[in-house]
């Protein structure tokens, strides 16, 4: 068949949908960790609410901090695919440990990878990209949550440095032991027509008057560290802001746009691990005499759980390598996260559903997955933010 004119007949040939070897030995290999190393303590580490130290630490000795960081600064030199692939697979078995990989690595080290200067990333980055020690990223505030520049947190300049006050909830990383210190964003004073100037500090653990308070009592991701930190007149010196002033809205939002992709890779693993579960239990339980698997609306309710995770975890490699290409993926970003943690709901929703009752005890796993996901619609931006963003890019008129 002849090309059509003007057109280069070889220009498909550069799509090319098999993932590298590398990686598929890099998945491999994750995935045999996270079945040996987390599968058979992640269900009492949620019963007991416990953060585990010792299985951080294993998680950075296996290679899973630092991914995307050069060599010269202690990481692995992988790219963004080799990230979420990493990702989704600790999801696939234990979304809190997911969620510590996902945040030290997303919104602790890369802040101070990409907007740091030298000094800084060779203080900091080497024991984090070993976990020895953990990073936070402070955004979110009690009346600042998808408002990214409605923080109240002030940094007020006095000689030779500047004086933090304010405070931050739900903080990933931020209150264990292995926490070595913040990037906090805060408001260091007012541009045109009253807006915020948004400005980002490096705080470590230790500063007097910043402290840190563990939070429990959650449903989802229960063996994660989540805190709130605190900030009392807490001194910093000149050199400890990350980049430049009033850059912390663009840090902030470059950042999340990376967050997004780990976000999405934990929604693809989460509901792998809860179709799975349930495929398995289908073809073993049985009813009427034969596997539930057997059943139509079994069968097709299977296919369309498949077909679903299949569709997300292709689109979000799209655009881990449209980020590893240096090409824009904000928006491209806001799509993959809604549409993978959206599809995670429906998938673990579904797991229960084809374990019925069974699907709601504890020593279940899809009950924890179905628990896992629902933080996924929220956390690095809600559903309606990225529909906002989304809309916007598209042309949507803004009010």
């Amino acid at each position: 068949m002849s090309s059509p004119p003007h057109e280069d007949a070889s220009a498909g040939q550069a799509l090319n949908f098999t993932l590298p070897q590398t990686h598929q030995l890099l998945r491999d290999s994750v995935r045999r960790f996270a079945e040996s190393e987390i599968a058979p303590v992640a269900r009492q580490l949620d019963k007991e609410e416990r953060f585990s130290e010792a299985l951080t630490r294993s998680m950075g000795e296996f290679g899973l901090f630092g991914i995307v960081i050069p060599g010269e600064y202690g990481g692995h030199g992988l790219d963004s695919l080799a990230y979420a692939i990493a990702c989704e697979e600790i999801a696939r078995v234990d979304g809190s440990q997911a969620a510590t990989i996902t945040a030290h690595n997303s919104l602790g080290i890369n802040p101070l990878y990409y907007f740091g200067n030298e000094t800084q990333r060779k203080k900091y980055l080497p024991s984090l990209c070993t976990g020895d020690k953990l990073w936070a990223f402070g955004l979110t505030e009690p009346d600042a949550g998808s408002d990214s520049r409605g923080s109240k947190t002030t940094a007020t300049k006095v000689e030779g440095g500047w004086r933090i006050n304010g405070s931050k909830i739900f903080i990933t990383n931020g209150a264990s032991s292995l926490n070595a210190g913040v990037t906090v964003q805060t408001v260091t004073g007012r541009a045109g027509e009253g807006k915020p100037e948004l400005s980002c500090f490096i705080v470590e653990r230790g500063a007097k008057g910043f402290s840190s308070r563990p939070m429990h009592g959650k449903l989802v991701w229960r063996s994660s560290d989540t805190s709130e930190l605190y900030f009392e007149d807490v001194f910093v010196p000149d050199d400890n802001m990350l980049g430049k002033r009033g850059e912390g809205s663009r840090q902030t939002l470059s950042t999340l746009d990376r967050g997004k992709l780990g976000v999405a890779a934990m929604a693809v693993g989460c509901a792998q691990g809860a179709y799975e579960k349930a495929l398995a239990y289908a073809n073993e339980r049985k009813q009427f005499g034969r596997a539930i698997s057997s059943f139509q609306s079994i069968a097709f309710a299977l296919a369309d759980m498949h077909t679903k995770i299949e569709i997300a975890r292709t689109y979000l490699y799209k655009v881990c390598w449209m980020a590893d290409e240096h090409e824009p993926f904000s928006k491209e970003a806001a799509m993959a996260k809604l549409y993978s943690s959206e599809m995670a709901g429906e998938v673990t929703d579904m797991a229960v559903q084809i374990h019925g009752g069974y699907g709601l005890m504890e020593e279940y796993d899809v009950e924890r997955f179905w628990r896992d996901h629902r933080l996924l619609r929220i956390g690095e931006g809600t559903s309606e933010i990225q529909r906002l963003i989304i809309s916007r890019r598209i042309g949507c008129a803004a009010r």
